[in-house]
């Protein structure tokens, strides 16, 4: 009876060592787990600030969008039409006084 004691001892001391290398393997795995995790954490945050940035910038070009619109729609009037050709050609309406300013080139 006492080589059945022998393979007893041989037998649960295997059973610890197998036991112990799987708890060894099953949390070198939720340890990576854990890191991949807290990685796809800081990208999601990242990914949502890049996100909000973007949202922002849709706006200010819609904004933008918005006056250029007005302009063009501005550009098409006679009123505009009418205060280009006084800037830029100098015209002037019928019975319009224009004054202008008296240099001195000595």
């Amino acid at each position: 009876m006492s080589r059945p004691k022998s393979r007893r001892k041989k037998s649960n001391r295997n059973n610890y060592i197998g036991m112990a290398a799987t708890l060894g393997v099953v949390l070198i795995l939720f340890g990576i787990l854990v890191y991949k995790s807290y990685n796809l954490n800081e990208r999601l945050n990242m990914y949502h600030t890049r996100a909000e940035t973007l949202q922002k910038e849709i706006e200010t070009q819609k904004d933008r969008t918005e006056e250029i619109d007005q302009l063009r729609a501005y550009m098409a009037t006679d009123e505009y039409a009418e205060a280009a050709a006084r800037e830029k050609l100098g015209l002037v309406k019928e019975n319009e006084i224009v004054f202008r300013e008296q240099t001195n080139d000595d």
